[in-house]
């Protein structure tokens, strides 16, 4: 796929390669909470009522490894995208947007808050990050195609 068939397009960022990243984000930091608990807490701060909230804990984590393991396309060459003419879909696209809208929300709310300690405020930023390269890809046909 040449550079220039998705500038033609209106898009500055391919979707599938937003798709991508953010779906190895979340299920390596879903997974990171899962399996590794302690060094988990170690940078994000342990939580004030442990035993209450640990379910919560692995269940938010669970879901943020689904969330990422569903983004992660089984497409991702140049050659294959152009053959199956894949696109990320507009479902995908959503849950990747929604998701992200929704840890920006809780990460500022509870940061301002002094809820959680300040390194989720980087959390907040990398969000950020991506809901500004999904409005970078909106203009794209890839885009709106579905899987």
């Amino acid at each position: 796929m040449d550079p220039g068939h998705l500038e033609r397009e209106g898009c500055a960022v391919h979707p599938m390669l937003v798709a991508h990243a953010q779906g190895v984000f979340y299920t390596g930091g879903g997974a990171w909470a899962l399996l590794r608990p302690h060094s988990f807490e170690r940078h994000f701060g342990p939580q004030r009522m442990k035993q209450e909230q640990d379910w919560l804990v692995k269940t938010v984590s669970g879901l943020l490894v689904s969330c990422g393991w569903s983004q992660i396309p089984t497409c991702t060459t140049a050659e294959c995208l152009v053959a199956r003419r894949v696109g990320v879909g507009t479902a995908l696209t959503l849950l990747a947007i929604d998701t992200a809208l929704t840890l920006l929300a809780i990460d500022l709310v509870y940061v301002s808050g002094r809820k959680v300690r300040r390194s989720h405020a980087l959390d907040a930023v990398i969000e950020a990050g991506r809901l500004v390269a999904w409005w970078r890809c909106r203009g794209s046909r890839v885009w709106q195609r579905d899987a």
